[in-house]
């Protein structure tokens, strides 16, 4: 059972990052760009799966506990990747779920992200987007899934030790999309792809995690029901997803690139 779930997040985190800017929607005065819409899983889900039959929910405290709306369906004790970038990109509000989106909203944009969603063949996620307008899109990598608690408890020699056989699969398919990237700026010239290096940037975080609690900061926030005090201090907040402290750092090296590997081209 444990290495279907494992399989499964696998699947989840794949999709993580298709981040959409389009053209030719709603202009607002201070945003830098004039629409925002997000495609991805639990890691970005705001709230998609609250109403709907699904196990992956988590609309629910302590889930939100340091975000102003509450348990809003974040996976998370605060804001996800998204908000943070939301917030850089000029935006007043954060982006609205799919589920509660109505009206004007959808011009400056909407998250379709829904936990537990993965890829598949017929989807043609990037390809449809361009096909309606979007000429900005920003691929996010798949981050260390062998690095996460999940993956320790479960397959760590040592309970500490990231899983490689995991992270090596990651990079298999953090490289091909790097090609797709190449292959999608070659083709549709009138476009921009960029490619996010999730990967890189958390083993930054795991190098200079003495910041970031124990066993090396990779130790969950959030072992029951009871949020520990020193959130801020915790890569992970719950077996799975981060905390808002590394999202923050995640979504900030996402939108300004402060190494050279961080984006690419």
């Amino acid at each position: 059972m444990g290495g279907e779930l494992q399989k499964r997040w696998a699947a989840w985190v794949v999709v993580v990052g298709a981040a959409a800017l389009w053209g030719g929607c709603g202009v607002g005065a201070e945003r830098q760009v004039p629409c925002y819409f997000v495609f991805g899983d639990s890691l970005v889900d705001n709230g998609n799966n609250n109403n709907i039959e699904s196990l992956a929910k988590a609309n629910y405290l302590p889930y939100g506990i340091d975000f102003p709306g509450g348990a809003t369906g974040r996976f998370c004790n605060g804001k996800t990747t998204v908000d943070v970038i939301a917030e850089l990109l000029g935006f007043e509000d954060y982006i609205p779920s799919y589920s509660t989106a109505r009206g004007q909203d959808i011009l400056r944009g909407v998250n379709y992200a829904s936990a537990a969603a993965g890829i598949r063949d017929e989807t043609g996620q990037q390809l449809t987007l361009y096909n309606y307008g979007a000429r900005k899109l920003v691929l996010i990598g798949v981050g260390q899934i062998g690095c996460s608690p999940n993956a320790l408890a479960q397959n760590s020699p040592d309970g500490s030790s990231c899983v490689q056989r995991i992270n090596y699969a990651n990079r298999l398919f953090n490289d091909q999309l790097v090609s797709l990237v190449d292959d999608l700026n070659n083709n549709l010239s009138d476009a921009k792809f960029i490619y996010i290096n999730a990967y890189g940037i958390f083993q930054d975080l795991l190098d200079k995690s003495s910041s970031f609690g124990r066993n090396n900061g990779q130790i969950t926030c959030l072992p029951l029901e009871t949020p520990c005090p020193n959130r801020n201090e915790h890569l992970f907040w719950d077996a799975f997803h981060p905390s808002e402290a590394a999202n923050i750092i995640v979504g900030r090296r996402s939108y300004s690139a402060e190494s050279a590997s961080d984006a690419y081209p």
